[in-house]
């Protein structure tokens, strides 16, 4: 593994540090009026989640990671664990629908994902930016009621709740942004 300088870190940038896998998050490039400069980095624990928040001289080295990523298919979920199938060797792998967290409802069937891998480790999983849902409930469609600023809350076929506008009805097909579950346009 390559290692950087801590003035070379950036955001998204997976690092090795204290014996754990570690997502910068957040960098600031410090420059104080006395002392050498340093890289103030908020690092999330890619395994457990927790926070930290370390400084980085550019004199001290940290081991840089590379994910492998792969593209994978969703087939079915029992008790709490979501099989997955890889698209080239058709291997079919098990992880527990935990990491996916809120976005889990999102995951449809046959749908194509994104798994992260360290080693033969899975660590995340990415659901596709967009996905199209359908609204089982919500307030009818008033007339002359223009749609500047104004939404309705609507609930999704997959349990979700989202704000829509107010000229989106039942049975209408929507598109969702899952990153961050909100309503993104007609389907």
């Amino acid at each position: 593994m390559p290692k950087i300088n801590g003035n070379e870190i950036r955001p998204g940038n997976i690092l090795e540090h204290d014996g754990g896998l570690w997502a910068a998050v957040k960098v600031d490039h410090v420059k104080p009026g006395k002392g050498g400069a340093f890289a103030q980095v908020e690092l999330r624990n890619l395994r457990s989640g927790s926070k930290l928040n370390e400084r980085f001289r550019s004199a001290d080295k940290v081991e840089r990671v590379r994910l492998d990523q792969k593209d994978q298919q969703f087939l079915f979920e029992t008790d709490g664990m979501l099989t997955f199938m890889d698209s080239v060797t058709f291997e079919q792998i098990e992880l527990s629908a935990d990491l996916l967290g809120d976005r889990r409802p999102f995951l449809q069937d046959g749908m194509t994902v994104q798994i992260e891998y360290y080693e033969d480790e899975a660590l995340s999983v990415s659901l596709p930016q967009k996905v199209t849902c359908t609204i089982v409930e919500t307030e009818p469609v008033v007339k002359g009621q223009t749609a500047a600023n104004s939404f309705k809350p609507a609930l999704l076929d997959n349990g979700v709740r989202v704000m829509v506008p107010p000229f989106v009805g039942v049975d209408e097909a929507i598109v969702v942004n899952t990153e961050t579950m909100e309503y993104a346009e007609r389907a």
